[in-house]
């Protein structure tokens, strides 16, 4: 059997040798008989090329897939941004979300990436959740569920497969799968609310469902993540909730799934429990084996065969749909842009800017794997707007002030809000420019964790596109003198 044919390990760019050091992975893979591959970062040229090579060396049809809940811009630089799902689901506006799709399943085809990991189908109803906030379309599941089913619509038109996750919904969690199994206690009625989004997608004709490291006692008391739960899978996605699409694994690197016995155990019992492709696995290799020593007694083969099966009508559904050829056009751009200011929100005060202004950055998202993105575009837009910004730490007392806060939503920081460190900061500020005004690059109620006293405006993240938003929306509301 074919069992290579159901891992997608990963790849990712590094800005010093683009794939380069990816070569032996992808050699051992191609050997391996994978599925295909996630791909993580890229200039999008060289991401088209890599994907064209790899095609090109196998007889059989890959599937390339892609985090993209922002746009195909979120991960391949030259393509098109969008704003974070909260803030395009507070415009409450669906044909908004139907062309956010087709947009980014149109540049994502134009690259070569034919399945689209989102949308995020998970509801937001627990404020401290480390790992959903503005990644979900909202808090009110029939808004959420409507958000999630024009998403899937859009982006089938724009020709790529969709995939809703994170199954059944991570949004009650307060721990973060990365690093550790969430456990949600919720009662089986409550969680159809968690439900309804899914519910929506297979009901909109979404092509794949991601299932979540997640465990709910009310859903399978043995304690089992929802990766490895035919309860959760079997029973209720196909049973109850008639799904007969792919399913896919969340990264078979997440301790939530880890916990059991590695990445290799973990396989066999995801795909026992009725995931169909198993995505980011460190060793596709060892992986491979395990699954093979397990046909029989552990795993039933028919479960294999079914699982190979619908991986390959994924792979010939997106071989055979339309594929652009243009990403990242001005005239896309432009539109972006435009969505992406009318989701800024004035929170609380009134946002006058003056025409001069010492400008003091609070960057909560530093310290993790990964460094944060760039901070130059918002002062670069409001200087080009005809505002004298002077950065600095240190706040004048016979200028204006505005404080800056980045505060996005990271797997490494195990909480949803600000630290203890960038609250400190803000305070600091405050104190010396009781008047400042604040641009905050989070979820909007990350307001509450200011002080009272300070005027707020809320950008939902820290991405150029919404600082560039905030900056026009200051701009636009009036310069003091």
């Amino acid at each position: 059997m074919e069992i290579g044919r159901l891992l997608f390990p990963a790849l990712r760019w590094d800005a010093a040798t683009g794939f380069a050091h990816e070569r032996e992975r992808i050699e051992a893979a191609l050997a391996l008989g994978v599925g295909g591959f996630i791909v993580f970062g890229g200039e999008a040229q060289a991401v088209r090329a890599l994907v064209t090579s790899i095609r090109s060396r196998t007889h059989r049809p890959l599937l390339f897939g892609a985090d993209l809940e922002r746009g195909a811009g979120q991960q391949f630089h030259g393509a098109t941004p969008l704003p974070p799902a909260a803030a395009l689901g507070a415009l409450g506006d669906l044909d908004v979300l139907r062309r956010s799709a087709e947009l980014t399943a149109r540049e994502a085809r134009a690259l070569g990436i034919d399945w689209i990991y989102a949308p995020v189908a998970d509801v937001d109803l627990e404020p401290q959740n480390p790992i959903v906030g503005t990644r979900a379309f909202g808090t009110d599941p029939a808004r959420v569920a409507a958000a999630v089913a024009a998403w899937v619509r859009g982006c089938a038109a724009g020709g790529a497969l969709s995939c809703a996750k994170h199954f059944p919904g991570h949004g009650r969690t307060t721990a973060d799968s990365h690093v550790e199994l969430p456990r949600v206690v919720a009662e089986r009625a409550a969680l159809e609310l968690d439900l309804a989004p899914f519910r929506a997608a297979i009901d909109a004709g979404v092509d794949t469902i991601m299932t979540a490291h997640v465990a709910y006692s009310a859903l399978d008391p043995s304690g089992a993540p929802a990766t490895l739960s035919r309860a959760i899978l079997h029973d209720l996605l196909r049973d109850q909730l008639r799904f007969t699409g792919l399913v896919v694994s969340d990264a078979l690197i997440m301790e939530g799934v880890l916990a059991g016995g590695g990445a290799g155990r973990a396989a066999v019992r995801a795909l026992a429990a009725g995931c169909d492709a198993l995505l980011y696995p460190e060793e596709p290799a060892h992986v491979a084996t395990v699954i093979e020593a397990a046909i029989s007694h552990d795993l039933p083969e028919g479960r294999v065969t079914e699982a190979l099966a619908r991986v390959d009508t994924a792979a010939r559904k997106a071989a055979a749909m339309t594929r652009a050829d243009e990403w990242g056009r001005e005239e896309d751009r432009a539109w972006t842009r435009s969505v992406a200011q009318r989701t800024v929100l004035v929170v609380r005060g009134r946002p006058t800017l003056a025409r001069a202004c010492d400008l003091i950055t609070v960057d909560d998202d530093v310290g993790g794997p990964y460094p944060p993105g760039r901070r130059d575009v918002f002062p670069a837009t409001l200087r080009s707007g005809g505002v004298d910004v002077r950065e600095t730490q240190e706040v004048h007392p016979d200028r204006a002030a505005l404080v800056a806060v980045y505060a996005d939503i990271r797997a490494w920081k195990g909480r949803p809000g600000l630290s203890a460190r960038a609250r400190e900061a803000v305070q600091r500020a405050l104190a010396r420019r009781p008047a400042a005004l604040v641009a905050l690059f989070a979820h909007p109620r990350l307001a509450a964790e200011l002080p009272p006293n300070a005027a707020v405006v809320a950008a939902w993240g820290g991405e150029p596109l919404m600082q560039e938003a905030a900056a026009h929306r200051l701009l636009q509301a009036g310069a003091a003198v």
